[in-house]
């Protein structure tokens, strides 16, 4: 027995018995049932993502542009009860609605393999494509961590380079500077940012965005940003960030999970004054239409290299805190962010080996078999789940060095690894978060687009 307090962890630790054939059964149910219809989002052909093929644009209904401080007309009218993630409008494809407004201005295209746009006919193209098709001077792309194909390592340095098929140059913000320098948008009018992002803090395209905003302000250019559902948008949950933790994986007072959308979360930098000096960028948002925060949603491409599915999407906020551990979590594997282990048999019964493979050439713990769990048909529960990094800690001989630094980077602070060595529960720590949680609630509804998770 692993301490003295209940936890899913513990659960999942009985490898044998009645126990782990409920789990597993009540895993497969849930994923039958959730491929039969629940979400109807398909999954576009990874061939449409290598390529981004040309298709054809077909004009879509005019809206009345929302203004940015407000809640669109288009989000108030949206009943949860009649969003469905198969008629979800993404920003990107109201073409009618933000066309005009990049009629004569240079753009550069914040963009990446996510970046797609989705028509008629059930193909999709690159936003890029779909704008030099319509004739903008999209004068260059600046790509953020993973690059503009989205294969490069996790904290991979990536080159500025020019797209072969495009002749475009691509500037990278994941290499020597993190945020558009004056000269890079000296011949720039508008910045236009279109990133599927997950939901987490730590995921570093909306520290992008915000740097992109920073740049804007600071060199007067305009900044749009066509928004995309977030797939964790209906849960707020975990410590919020302090200051003093400030880095590229968390650079806002907002908890692990933060449930917004990218355009909510820029109307919040804003309104918040979180830009360097309080500045204000001139910032456009084009909403989706038919989304709600309650709307279950699948992403269409694998947001990153080591996100490959749904499933490790879920479990993403919960288990990104192994990076800051000696524990792998999957990278060099089919499953990253799906299992967990350490090469000791007291982890779990479950057995991988991580090697090298795109998008991770130098995995943790590198051709070392690792004993832990397999959670691949476990359903993530509605909250940021600290019972996997409390029963690793609590199993790990060497305590003194579980916690490397990264941890309370990752964390946004230094309290929860203190409570963990402390011996707190999951309860007691997660009540501790509750009244900034409270607040940042409070604060976050100013800048919703749409209606909130019922």
């Amino acid at each position: 027995m692993i301490g003295s307090s209940p936890s899913r962890f513990y659960k999942l630790t009985i490898s044998k018995g009645t126990m782990m054939q409920q789990i597993e059964l009540f895993g497969k149910f849930c994923k039958f049932f959730l491929q039969q219809g629940l979400l109807l989002i398909l999954l576009i052909p990874a061939t449409a993502l290598a390529s981004c093929q040309n298709s054809s644009t077909q004009g879509l209904t005019q809206a009345a542009l929302a203004d940015t401080n407000a809640v669109s007309a288009v989000a108030q009218n949206t009943k949860p009860e009649q969003a469905t993630a198969a008629n979800i409008r993404l920003g990107a494809e109201r073409v009618n609605f933000y066309l005009p407004m990049l009629k004569g201005k240079r753009i550069g295209l914040i963009v990446n393999h996510t970046s797609l746009v989705p028509q008629q006919n059930g193909e999709a193209i690159h936003l890029v494509d779909l704008l030099l098709k319509e004739g903008v001077k999209v004068q260059k792309v600046f790509a953020p961590e993973h690059g503009f194909r989205g294969t490069a390592d996790a904290g991979e340095k990536v080159a500025s380079t020019t797209d072969p098929s495009t002749g475009l140059p691509v500037v990278s913000l994941y290499g020597n500077n993190k945020k558009p320098t004056p000269e890079q948008l000296q011949d720039i009018d508008m910045l236009l940012f279109d990133i599927q992002d997950v939901g987490a803090r730590f995921y570093t395209y909306i520290s992008t965005m915000h740097y992109a905003m920073e740049a804007a302000a600071e060199q007067g250019k305009e900044i749009m940003v066509l928004d995309r559902p977030n797939p964790l948008g209906h849960i707020i949950d975990g410590p919020v960030l302090n200051p003093k933790f400030r880095s590229f994986v968390g650079m806002h007072p907002i908890p692990v999970i933060h449930g917004l959308t990218v355009a909510e979360l820029a109307q919040m930098i804003n309104g918040e004054g979180w830009l360097t000096g309080e500045k204000k960028a001139k910032l456009t948002v084009v909403p989706m239409e038919q989304y709600t925060h309650s709307t279950p949603y699948v992403l269409p491409v694998r947001p990153s290299p080591n996100l490959p599915n749904q499933q490790s999407i879920l479990l993403y906020p919960s288990l990104c805190f192994f990076e800051g551990t000696p524990i792998s979590l999957g990278r060099g594997t089919p499953f990253p962010f799906q299992v967990i282990g350490y090469p000791e048999q007291r982890f779990g019964s479950f057995t991988f080996t991580p090697t090298p493979m795109p998008g991770a050439k130098n995995p943790p713990l590198e051709g070392k078999q690792c004993w832990g769990l397999d959670l691949r048909e476990v359903t993530p529960p509605n909250e940021l789940d600290l019972g996997y990094v409390i029963g690793y800690y609590q199993l790990f001989p060497e305590k003194e060095t579980f916690f490397k630094p990264f941890f309370n980077t990752l964390a946004g602070t230094d309290q929860l690894a203190a409570q963990i060595k402390q011996g707190l529960t999951e309860e007691q720590i997660r009540a501790s978060w509750q009244p900034e949680l409270e607040s940042y609630k409070s604060k976050r509804t100013r800048y919703l687009l749409y209606p909130d998770a019922q």
